[in-house]
């Protein structure tokens, strides 16, 4: 049958992908360094480097579910959350929208309580893979800092 012959039944109908909002706080210390940290084993793309952050709940705000998010993921209380970039990210699993939020002071010892690795990290980026949500902060990044060149290995 031609495609100018198919029926309604035979089309599969695609439903609407609704985004995830997920909170992602870039925390840049003194030295113009930034943290990253790689994702734990069983979730998805586990092993792979990203910036903190996590999930909006119903209801919360993206600071409040950031300040949330690095508590319970890395042990920190963060302080003023200074909002950056939105992204839409279409990975295969989910289409997530990523508020990214520059973060620069923030109290606590760093505890990686979902036995993820954390790395201090500059323009190019050491660690690798890096996730590809990610890739677009490493551009921003570029652009602020006058980087020419490339942004991370890999």
């Amino acid at each position: 049958m031609s495609a100018s012959e198919a029926t309604p039944t035979d089309v599969e109908p695609t439903e609407p992908r609704h985004p995830v909002d997920v909170a992602v706080g870039i925390l840049i210390d003194a030295a113009g360094r930034f943290l990253m940290t790689s994702r734990p084993e069983g979730k998805v793309y586990a092993g792979y480097w990203e910036f903190p952050g996590g999930k909006l709940e119903v209801g919360e705000s993206v600071e409040a579910a950031l300040r949330r998010e690095l508590h319970e993921e890395i042990g920190i209380v963060i302080g003023e959350v200074h909002p950056w970039q939105v992204e839409l990210v279409d990975y295969p699993h989910a289409l997530v929208r990523l508020h990214f939020c520059k973060v620069y002071e923030w109290s606590g010892d760093f505890e990686m309580r979902e036995a993820q690795t954390m790395s201090w990290q500059t323009l190019p980026v050491e660690v690798v893979p890096v996730l590809p949500g990610t890739l677009p902060v490493l551009r921003w990044f570029a652009e602020e800092r006058h980087h020419d060149g490339v942004t991370h290995r890999g």
